[in-house]
C-alpha cells in the first residue's frame, strides 16, 4: 500500500502572503495560517490557536499574492514537508511547512466588498459578483487519478 501525505486546513491568514522569486523566475509565496479550536476545561471556555507555515509555488503563489490578505478565511489542501536550514549562527534548524496544492477563499459575500461600499447599491455590482467568483478551487496541478476526493 502506498502512503498518503494530505493536510486540510481552514483558518485565517496571520499576514499578507510574502511573494519571492527564485532562480528561473519561479515564484513562491509564504504566510502563517491560524487554526483555532475551542473546548471546555474545568467549566471554562478555552481557545487554543495553532500556527501553520504555508508555502505556495508558481501560479498558485501568484494567485495567492493577488487575492489573499491578512485575516482572510481560507480552505487549504496540501502536504506536510519538513526541511532543514542553517541559521545566521550556523546552527542547523528544522521547520515543518504545509506545501499548498490548492486553496479556496471562504467567507461571506460581504467579506469581499470594499469597506467603503454602500450595502444597498453594492449587492449587484460587478465587483461583488467578481468576489463571488473568487471562491473557486485554485489547483496548480490538475490530475485525474480516479479518486473521488
Amino acid at each position: 500500500m502506498s502512503s498518503i501525505n494530505k493536510v486540510i486546513l481552514v483558518g485565517h491568514l496571520g499576514k499578507d502572503p510574502e511573494l519571492r522569486y527564485l532562480e528561473g523566475n519561479v515564484s513562491v509565496a509564504s504566510f502563517p495560517l491560524a487554526t483555532s479550536e475551542t473546548f471546555n476545561k474545568d467549566g471554562k471556555k478555552v481557545e487554543q490557536t495553532e500556527w501553520h507555515n504555508i508555502v505556495m509555488w508558481r501560479g498558485l503563489a501568484d494567485v495567492a499574492a493577488k487575492y489573499l490578505t491578512k485575516g482572510r478565511l481560507v480552505y487549504i489542501e496540501g502536504k506536510l514537508r519538513t526541511r532543514s536550514y542553517e541559521d545566521k549562527e550556523g546552527v542547523r534548524r528544522y521547520t515543518t511547512e504545509i506545501v499548498a496544492e490548492s486553496f479556496n477563499i471562504l467567507g461571506r459575500r460581504t467579506d469581499f466588498e470594499s469597506p467603503n461600499a454602500n450595502n444597498s447599491s453594492s449587492a449587484n455590482t460587478p465587483a461583488s459578483n467578481h468576489a463571488q467568483e473568487q471562491q473557486v478551487d485554485f489547483t496548480e496541478n490538475e490530475s485525474d487519478d480516479g479518486l473521488p476526493f
